[in-house]
C-alpha cells in the first residue's frame, strides 16, 4: 500500500451512515451523517463528502468496503423482484411446503406468510434423478424450449430454477439456465446448484428463490452506489460486506445476492474478534445497539460463531452467517400501549426519518432516545451531523405514555428504559445462559451509538466481569468491515456414511473446492499468500434428523480419520453426551477461502494521564438513572481522557458517535489505544 493511500470503511444502518478512513501512515478520519432510507447510494455519497471535510484526499482512496442493509429491507418489506420459479414435475407447491414451525400457535386461522413466487409463475418441468444422483427421467431440448417460452410469457424480472437432486448431478440445471439466460438477456437467471448444493428440498429452494427476487434489488443498487461514489471522485476497488463476516467484489454481489441479507452486523463482530486480540481477552459478548435494532453475539476463545442456515422474516436462507440473535431494540424503538394497558417497546421503530421526537424531523411518538433525553443520560447536544436534540419535543412524546400510565413524565422515562433493558438483558442470557454458558465469565462490548449508554446498567444487571468500550463505538461496524478479508464459501452435500472408503471422495472434493475458491479469490487480486482455506463437515449419528458442523485441521487422510471423534466430542458438549458406538453420517462438507488485505491501524496516542482526570470535565448535569436517586452527574468529554485515566461513577462520557453511562460504583479505566474498561468497585483485569 502506497503511504499516500487510505481505505475507506461505510456502514448505512436504519438511522446513521457511519464512515472510517484510515491512511497507510496510520492518520483515522471518522464520519457519521444521517441515512437516506429512500435511496441509501445518496448516504454513501454523503458520508464520503463527510470525510473529505475533515481532510480525506479522495483521489487516494485505494478501497472502500460497504455494509449495507439494503437486502435486509427488501426481504423485511417485501420490495423484492417478480420471479418464475421452474421446478421437477411434482414439485411446484414446493414453496408452499414451508416448515413446521408456526408463530401463532393459538391462531385458529394465522396468516400466510407472503410467497415469493405467485402459483401461476411456479413452472414445471420434465426430467428426474433419484437419491443418488442417476438420471431417471431425461431432459429433453424439446422440454427446455417449451420451458422457455413460458417463462418468456410471464414478463419476470428474474427466474430461478431448482430441480430436484441437483445438488448431486447439476447438468439438466446448467442446461436449461443457459437456455433461459440466452432467450431472456439482461434477467438474472439462479440456478440451485449454483448457490445451494444442499439437499433438503424446501430450504434449497426458497434460498435459490431468494436470491433470484434480490439479484435485481441488489445489482440495481449496486450500480447505483457506484455512480455515487463516481460522483464524488472514488475510484477505488468496491467491496461490499456480506452476512458470513467476509466482503466480495460489488460487482459480483448480485451473483449471490443472498449473502447480503445480514450483511449490516456483520462487520461489527469482525471487529469484536480484533478488539479482543488486542486486548488479551478470548470470550466476548458484543452488544449492537443502533437506531432500530440490537444484535448480541457471543464469541468463545475468539472463534466468530457460524450458522449454516437462518429464518429470515419467514424466509428460510442456507448460506454461512455469523451467528447473531437480533431483537427489535433499538434508540429509535417506539413506546406504546396494548390494548391490555400495558407499556411495550419496540419492535416499531421511528428509524431515521422522522427519528425519535426529540430530533425535530416531525417524529411525535416516544423512543427509548427521548426517554435517555428526558432522564438526561443523553445531553440535546451530544449526536453526531450537528444533530442537537429537543428535550421539550421528547418530554412531550413521552408525557402521552405517561398519561395513559397515570405516571410523570420522568416515571414513564424510566419504564421505558427498564423495558429496553429487560429486552437487551434477555438477548445476552439468550446467547449465552440458553448455550449452557454463563455471561458472568465473559467481557461485554457494547457499540452501535445507543449500546454504550447501557454499559453500566448492563454490567450491573447481568453481573458481569466487565464491559470494554471500543474508542469510536458508534463506527465499530464500519471500522470492523476491513478485519476479515474477502470471503468464499462453498458447500456440497454428499450423504455418506463416514469409514476409510469414503476419505478419497471427501478429500478430492475438498482439493477440487479449495483450488476454485483460491483461484477466484487470486482474479479479485488477493496475493497467494494472503488466502487461507479452512474445512469442516456437517455430521450426525445414524437416524438424527439434523446435523453438527464439526471443524477440520485440513483434509489429507490424517486430519479427516479424525472426523468421528470430533463429532463426538462436539455432540457430549451440546447435548451433554455422545455414542461413541454409534456410526457416523458424513452429511454436507464446506470450506471457507479468506483473503486479508494490508489493515491499517491507527497511529496509537502515546499520551498517559497524568492522574488529574480535570481537564476532561466539561459540565454537570441532573440526572435520574433508572434504579437510582436523582443525583448532579459529571460530564466528561472522552477526546480530553488519557491512557491510564481513572474516572470513578457515576459519570457520563460524550463524544461524538456515542455516550457512555456508567454508574455509581463502577469506575472507568481508559486503556491504551483508547478503550475504556468498565468494572464494579474499580476492579480491573
Amino acid at each position: 500500500m502506497e503511504p499516500s493511500s487510505w481505505t475507506v470503511s461505510i456502514d448505512a444502518g436504519g438511522t446513521f451512515t457511519d464512515a472510517v478512513a484510515r491512511s497507510a501512515d496510520g492518520r483515522v478520519l471518522v464520519a457519521k451523517v444521517a441515512s437516506t432510507p429512500d435511496d441509501p447510494s445518496r448516504g454513501l455519497a454523503n458520508a464520503v463528502s463527510s470525510l473529505v471535510m475533515r481532510g480525506m484526499p479522495v483521489a487516494d482512496v485505494a478501497l472502500l468496503c460497504h455494509g449495507t442493509t439494503v437486502a435486509t429491507n427488501a426481504v423485511l418489506t417485501g420490495n423484492l423482484a417478480s420471479v418464475a420459479l421452474v421446478t421437477t414435475r411434482g414439485f411446484r407447491d414446493v414453496m408452499g411446503y414451508r416448515q413446521s414451525s408456526r408463530p401463532s400457535v393459538y391462531s385458529l386461522v394465522p396468516d400466510r406468510p407472503v410467497e415469493l413466487v405467485e402459483r401461476r409463475a411456479r413452472l414445471e418441468v420434465d426430467e428426474r434423478l433419484t437419491s443418488t444422483g442417476q438420471v431417471l427421467t431425461p431432459l429433453t431440448d424439446c422440454e427446455i424450449a417449451r420451458v422457455v417460452a413460458e417463462v418468456r410469457g410471464l414478463d419476470v424480472q428474474a427466474v430461478a430454477v431448482s430441480l430436484l437432486f441437483s445438488y448431486l448431478d447439476d447438468t439438466h440445471e446448467r442446461r436449461l439456465g443457459d437456455a433461459l439466460r440466452s432467450a431472456l438477456p439482461g434477467v438474472p437467471v439462479t440456478l440451485s446448484s449454483e448457490v445451494a448444493r444442499e439437499f433438503r428440498e424446501y430450504p434449497r429452494t426458497a434460498t435459490t428463490v431468494l436470491n433470484a427476487a434480490l439479484r435485481p434489488v441488489i445489482g440495481g443498487y449496486m450500480l447505483r452506489a457506484a455512480d455515487a461514489l463516481e460522483g464524488v471522485g472514488v475510484e477505488a476497488s468496491f467491496l461490499v460486506m456480506q452476512s458470513n463476516g467476509g466482503s466480495v467484489p460489488a460487482a459480483r454481489a448480485d451473483d449471490a445476492a443472498h449473502r447480503l441479507v445480514l450483511s449490516g452486523p456483520a462487520g461489527g463482530v469482525a471487529g469484536l474478534v480484533a478488539t479482543a486480540e488486542r486486548h488479551g481477552l478470548d470470550d466476548v459478548i458484543s452488544l449492537d445497539m443502533g437506531g432500530t435494532s440490537t444484535d448480541v453475539c457471543l464469541v468463545r476463545n475468539r472463534r466468530i460463531p457460524f450458522t449454516t442456515s437462518q429464518v429470515v422474516s419467514d424466509h428460510v436462507l442456507l448460506a454461512p452467517t455469523v451467528d447473531i440473535h437480533t431483537i427489535g431494540a433499538g434508540g429509535g424503538s417506539v413506546a406504546w400501549t396494548d390494548r391490555t394497558g400495558r407499556l411495550r417497546v419496540g419492535p416499531q421503530s421511528a428509524k431515521a426519518e422522522p427519528g425519535p421526537a426529540s430530533y425535530l424531523r416531525g417524529g411525535v411518538e416516544p423512543t427509548i432516545t427521548d426517554a435517555h433525553v428526558v432522564l438526561g443520560t443523553l445531553g440535546t447536544d451530544e449526536l453526531a451531523d450537528a444533530l442537537v436534540l429537543d428535550r421539550g419535543a421528547a418530554c412531550t412524546a413521552v408525557d402521552r405514555i405517561a398519561r395513559e400510565l397515570r405516571l410523570s413524565t420522568e416515571e414513564a422515562a424510566e419504564a421505558i428504559l427498564a423495558i429496553g433493558l429487560a429486552h437487551m438483558v434477555r438477548a445476552v442470557r439468550k446467547v449465552s445462559v440458553e448455550r449452557g454458558l454463563d455471561p458472568r465469565q465473559f467481557t461485554l462490548v457494547p457499540f452501535g451509538g445507543a449500546g454504550p449508554l447501557h454499559a453500566g446498567l448492563l454490567l450491573r444487571h447481568l453481573g458481569l466481569r466487565s464491559v470494554l468500550v471500543p474508542s469510536w463505538p458508534g463506527l465499530f461496524s464500519a471500522d470492523g468491515l476491513l478485519v476479515a478479508g474477502l470471503r468464499l464459501d462453498d458447500s456440497q452435500t454428499l450423504l455418506a456414511r463416514f469409514d476409510d472408503g469414503s476419505v478419497p471422495r471427501i478429500a478430492e472434493w475438498f482439493e477440487t473446492a479449495a483450488h476454485a475458491a483460491t483461484d477466484q479469490l487470486r482474479r479479485d487480486g488477493v496475493p497467494g499468500d494472503e488466502i487461507t482455506v479452512t474445512a469442516s463437515v456437517d455430521c450426525r449419528y445414524l437416524g438424527q434428523g439434523y446435523e453438527l458442523n464439526v471443524g477440520l485441521s485440513g483434509w489429507g487422510a490424517d486430519e479427516l480419520r479424525t472426523i468421528p471423534e470430533s463429532f463426538h466430542a462436539a455432540h457430549a458438549e451440546r447435548y451433554g453426551h455422545a455414542n461413541r458406538d454409534e456410526p457416523v453420517d458424513l452429511v454436507t462438507v464446506r470450506i471457507a477461502a479468506v483473503g486479508s488485505y494490508a489493515r491499517v491501524e491507527s497511529a496509537v496516542d502515546s499520551k498517559t494521564g497524568s492522574g488529574d482526570v480535570g481537564r476532561a470535565l466539561v459540565t454537570h448535569r441532573d440526572v435520574r438513572i433508572p434504579g437510582f436517586e436523582p443525583a448532579r452527574v459529571p460530564i466528561y468529554e472522552r477526546t480530553r481522557l488519557r491512557a491510564d485515566d481513572v474516572v470513578d461513577g457515576p459519570v457520563i462520557i460524550r463524544q461524538m458517535d456515542s455516550t457512555t453511562v456508567v454508574l455509581d460504583g463502577q469506575r472507568v479505566q481508559v486503556l491504551d489505544g483508547g478503550d475504556m474498561l468498565v468494572t464494579e468497585d474499580g476492579s480491573g483485569e
